[in-house]
């Protein structure tokens, strides 16, 4: 294969990926509803900034070297499922809780960065997606790809991941969205906190002696 189609089938299997229903997908939409489309599309270009810090260490080959030191990437895994776990709690005691209004009658945004750092530590909670992006490279990119496909990679994974969760951040802070999460705001987090619950108990159990 030439290195543009190296590049754009790379490219359309990680946007197959990012659209994978996950923990990145509930979080986005949910702080979408419940805070602001600026709050849900700070924590896309969070999850996008993950994103680029596994690929980076994917092309870097240090994925392989996680590989190798088992423990440590145990000890992620684990670390990435009691935070899914912490953020599921969080979720559940916070759904009886009143949604706060700025003084405009829309929800309160918890600040920009805060919502960008709450990304970025959901896609870094998952240790499994550096080994992924690993598998992808390792099947597509030839032995020596040229400078400009490993240069263009990083920003490639950005794009798509901060893209498709800012399309989720849109779309579930619409209006008509957002009416529905107020009127059924216990039974959405709950839900939302045993989607991520489960998510981070299995990130766990799959890290346990078998």
């Amino acid at each position: 294969m030439s290195s543009i189609t190296v590049f754009l089938t790379i490219a359309a299997t990680l946007a197959i990926g990012a659209m994978s229903p996950g923990p990145s997908f509930v979080l986005v939409s949910r702080i979408s509803i419940s805070r602001s489309r600026k709050a849900g599309l700070a924590a896309a270009f969070g999850m996008g900034a993950g994103g680029v810090v596994f690929a980076t260490l994917a092309l870097l080959g240090l994925t392989a070297l996680l590989m190798q030191l088992s423990w440590l990437y145990l000890v992620l895994k684990i670390a990435g499922g009691l935070y899914l776990v912490y953020l599921a709690v969080k979720i559940w005691q916070g759904a009886t809780q009143d949604i706060a209004m700025d003084v405009s009658g829309s929800p309160a945004s918890s600040g920009i960065v805060r919502n960008f750092a709450f990304g970025l530590a959901t896609q870094l909670s998952n240790p499994k997606t550096a080994v992924v992006y690993a598998s992808i490279f390792a099947a597509l990119l030839p032995a020596h790809p040229p400078l400009w496909l490993a240069l263009t990679i990083p920003p490639t994974v950005f794009c798509i991941e901060a893209g498709w969760y800012s399309i989720v951040a849109v779309a579930f802070s619409s209006n008509r969205p957002r009416a529905i999460y107020i009127g059924l705001k216990r039974w959405i987090d709950r839900l939302a906190g045993v989607v991520i619950g489960g998510l981070g108990i299995r990130l766990i159990a799959e890290s346990l002696p078998r």
